[in-house]
């Protein structure tokens, strides 16, 4: 009975969900929708706060250390995944932080801009290999999903990249039309998916379990013969571990329902983004295997942090 109160009780005061990356990305406005949907469900204001840096480990910090109960993370898995592999971390990810929700699976886009002479994504393998580190690659920051999928076309082609690590991927976008480097890894979001439609950046392949409806004639990086670089960007809601249970099974309720609504779904959809729900205990796993399975890929490919 004093559980179920708890969960009636909750929340007490408006919830924070802190988004750990810059505003503008796929991620933000997907919080955003969130945010919008389960205030009526929760009886209280859901209040969006980007703490962008270090890849997802500056806001999950902050949420990590979190006490009052009411702040929450959505959040790409690889700062709990994929970090910890590659530099010292300020929490325990697996212990500090914990799953509440899945909320979508993500794919990652290797788009060309305006300053990219080539035509395909053998163009950027055969000029790579004329001029080792000539052409320049942007990711949303060192140790992300993108930039572990280049180091392992690196290491496939046995090619040279110039990397170029952002702090998000909305000023990604505004440099790449601009033609401040040639090449870009980055997840779908309204305004990528727009300039893309507009013919200022070309989609050259995607990390994706096919191809995708909106560009059939980029392949994906299987197709390639790029099967390790073919990492896609899981999302979800995420908790400081001292959260009681009762909470964490309200939350991803509440999640799970707005995740049913047919609009969401759709809206998703049309930017390549796939909806994901499930338990908490099918998300943890989920977690458990993403950050034994990146262990190894990281330890095969060599890939470490400057």
């Amino acid at each position: 009975m004093a559980s179920a109160c708890l969960a009636q009780a909750w929340p007490s005061k408006p919830v924070r969900i802190v988004v750990p990356y810059a505003p503008g990305g796929i991620s933000d406005a997907v919080a955003r929708l969130l945010a919008e949907r389960l205030a009526p469900a929760l009886g209280q204001a859901v209040v969006v706060e980007n703490r962008p840096g270090a890849s997802g480990t500056t806001g999950m910090d902050a949420v990590a250390k979190a006490t009052d109960g009411h702040t929450f993370a959505f959040s790409a898995i690889s700062p709990l995944t994929l970090n910890p592999h590659l530099q010292r971390m300020p929490y325990e990810p697996l212990k500090d932080v914990v799953p509440v929700a899945s909320v979508m699976y993500s794919p990652v886009y290797f788009v060309a801009t305006p300053a990219f002479s080539g035509k395909s994504f053998a163009d950027v393998i055969s000029q790579s290999k004329a001029q080792p580190g000539k052409l320049n690659v942007a990711t949303s920051g060192m140790g992300s999903v993108g930039h572990v999928m280049l180091e392992q076309i690196s290491r496939k082609s046995n090619v040279k990249f110039n990397h170029i690590p952002y702090k998000g991927s909305s000023q990604v976008i505004n440099d790449a039309v601009g033609g401040q480097f040639e090449l870009f890894t980055i997840n779908p979001g309204p305004a990528t998916n727009g300039l893309i439609a507009q013919g200022k950046l070309r989609v050259l392949a995607v990390a994706a379990s096919q191809r995708l409806t909106a560009f059939p004639d980029a392949p994906t990086f299987i197709e390639l013969g790029q099967p390790d670089a073919n990492l896609s960007s899981v999302f979800g809601i995420f908790a400081p571990a001292r959260t009681p249970p009762e909470v964490l099974k309200r939350l991803n309720t509440e999640v799970n329902k707005v995740l049913a609504d047919k609009d969401l779904q759709d809206r998703l959809a049309k930017l390549d983004n796939l909806v994901s729900t499930g338990s908490i205990e099918q998300f943890t796993a989920q977690v458990q295997r993403e950050y034994e399975a990146n262990a190894r890929v990281i330890k095969e490919a060599g890939i470490k942090l400057d």
